[in-house]
């Protein structure tokens, strides 16, 4: 069974996920990641040049393809959940844990950064707040969630883990 972390930009998605990969002695797998070595152009780049539609065909070609992995951690993009063909190949080898955070929070981790294509607006922290109003409801589609504001990204690994041992998963 994979590990799958679902969440907004900017909740930690990535760096969780390449601890908790490094501690469960798992390979790991970022979409944004595996979608750049790719096309060889950043998210932003496909955004400018193709835009989001583009984007988002081949977050789920991606999605389709890591999903069929097995013992892999996969960090998915903040907005992977909208589809819901992306949450059936997701869940169909793996579990979801949505890691979250406060707009506030969100805006300071991703405040002045290029790369988020979807916050080069004039009101940043508005976005961010009309984005989570409008992904709500997929978020809930995964398995548990986990707040990762004020802490650490080990202190968020050792929840996933406690929580994966809680729900029985074989680590």
């Amino acid at each position: 069974m994979n590990i799958v972390l679902a969440g907004f930009m900017g909740s930690g998605k990535t760096v969780v996920g390449r601890r908790l990969a490094e501690r469960l002695g798992r390979p790991f797998y970022d979409i944004d990641d595996l979608i750049e070595r790719d096309i060889h152009l950043t998210v932003a780049e496909i955004f400018e040049r193709q835009g989001e539609t583009a984007f988002r065909e081949l977050e789920t070609r991606t999605i389709q393809l890591v999903s069929s992995l097995d013992h892999a951690v996969i960090a998915t993009g903040g907005g992977s959940l909208l589809r819901p063909e992306n949450v059936a190949a997701l869940k169909s080898h793996g579990f979801l844990i949505c890691l979250t955070a406060t707009p506030d929070t969100i805006y300071a981790r991703t405040q002045g950064r290029k790369n988020r294509p979807l916050l080069q607006v004039r009101e940043p922290l508005v976005a961010i707040r009309q984005l989570l109003a409008q992904r709500a409801l997929s978020y809930q589609a995964c398995d548990s969630a986990v707040a990762t504001d004020d802490k650490t990204i080990d202190q968020v690994v050792e929840e996933i883990l406690q929580l994966l041992e809680a729900r029985h998963l074989a680590l």
